[in-house]
């Protein structure tokens, strides 16, 4: 009886001991997802929600061979995510430009033709849309883009060097950064992120840690390829224009129909002349016209130079100062026809401050 006795703690330590080995040799059966950390486990996540609403845009342009025939042609790819359950897409304006077709691929690889609806160069955004059913792609949603931080960890998807679907996570490295767009025109406002962004990633989203799209990816630093330096269209200006791009095809932008000169460069010829943006014209029935501001009365020889004169300097727009143009565009460009703005200026060495209605840009 004592020897049988004795038998047991041997059995159960020689159990315990092969349950051990079975449990070390199948992690991934027996504890799953477990071996990930939460970090990572948010990663896959958003990944395996995400990605299906994610495609890839092909821009067919035309070539012409030696006997001047016309060839079809990929001009370039990028990528673009939908944005409602009726099939519009978002991406770059850079990614559809001079397009004569485009082809757009779901992450199912089914492919669709794509149309053009709208396009904004001035921030580099454009809408298109596919006849796909709802049923075979997701929808991303958007996030405040203005309650986002330096050291926020962000994700983007997209589809870089034409590899279709390839997630990058990275952090927010800056806020309120500048870019030029295609067309010449400041971008305002844009972030800057160290997640991996190369060519074809332009048009795709950057997502914060919901899966929320909190920027569209629209340019790198770096030749051909990312050095850690990525910049997005904020969400909230693609918020702001997506519904005129879908009802007009383009924005309705309000103006202040002025041709100004900053006063930097006059004073640069010696002039004495306050901080501002002197008004050369005012053009008839804009916003400044409506408010009274005058353009110059005269020309005056300064140098070897001939200088408008006599009209009006603006300084401030919403208390905000007005210096340059793209700060002037900043005021006034992202604002609605008929809100009323304040206009402070200059005249005969007067200050002055006027209220003005914004009225729309005629669209030429």
């Amino acid at each position: 009886m004592s020897q049988r006795n004795n038998l047991l703690p041997n059995i159960q330590k020689n159990f315990l001991i092969l349950l051990l080995l079975l449990l070390t040799s199948l992690p991934g059966i027996v504890f799953g997802v477990s071996r990930f950390s939460e970090e990572e486990k948010e990663n896959i996540r958003i990944y395996q929600q995400k990605s299906t609403a994610v495609v890839n845009i092909s821009n067919i342009g035309v070539n012409y061979d030696f006997f001047y025939r016309p060839v079809p042609s990929e001009s370039g790819s990028g990528t673009g995510f939908l944005i409602n359950d009726s099939g519009m897409i978002l991406t770059n304006f850079h990614v559809v430009e001079n397009a004569s077709k485009l082809i757009v691929t779901l992450s199912d690889n089914s492919q669709w033709p794509g149309k053009l609806i709208g396009t904004d160069p001035n921030n580099d955004l454009a809408v298109v849309h596919i006849e796909a059913p709802s049923g075979l792609y997701s929808v991303l949603r958007f996030a405040d883009s203005s309650d986002i931080v330096v050291g926020q960890k962000v994700l983007a998807l997209g589809n870089p060097f034409g590899l279709r679907l390839t997630l990058t996570t990275g952090i927010i490295s800056a806020l309120g950064r500048t870019i030029e767009a295609r067309n010449g025109r400041k971008i305002e406002g844009v972030i800057q992120t160290d997640a991996a962004i190369n060519p074809g990633n332009s048009g795709g989203p950057l997502l914060d840690s919901e899966g929320k799209v909190i920027g569209i990816n629209t340019a790198i630093i770096g030749a051909g390829g990312s050095v850690g330096i990525g910049f997005a269209v904020p969400g909230n200006t693609a918020k702001r224009i997506i519904p005129d791009l879908l009802k007009y095809g383009y924005v309705r932008r309000p103006w202040l129909g002025v041709e100004p000169i900053p006063t930097v460069y006059l004073r640069r010829l010696g002039l004495d002349i306050p901080e501002g943006m002197l008004i050369s014209r005012v053009v008839r029935g804009a916003t400044a016209a409506k408010a009274g501001l005058r353009g110059a009365t005269r020309q005056i020889v300064v140098g070897r130079y001939q200088v408008p004169w006599g009209g009006d300097i603006l300084t401030h727009v919403n208390n905000q100062p007005v210096r340059t143009m793209e700060e002037l565009a900043a005021q006034i460009e992202t604002r609605k026809a008929g809100e009323v703005i304040t206009l402070d200026y200059i005249r005969d060495n007067h200050k002055e401050s006027v209220k003005a209605t914004l009225v729309l840009r005629p669209r030429s």
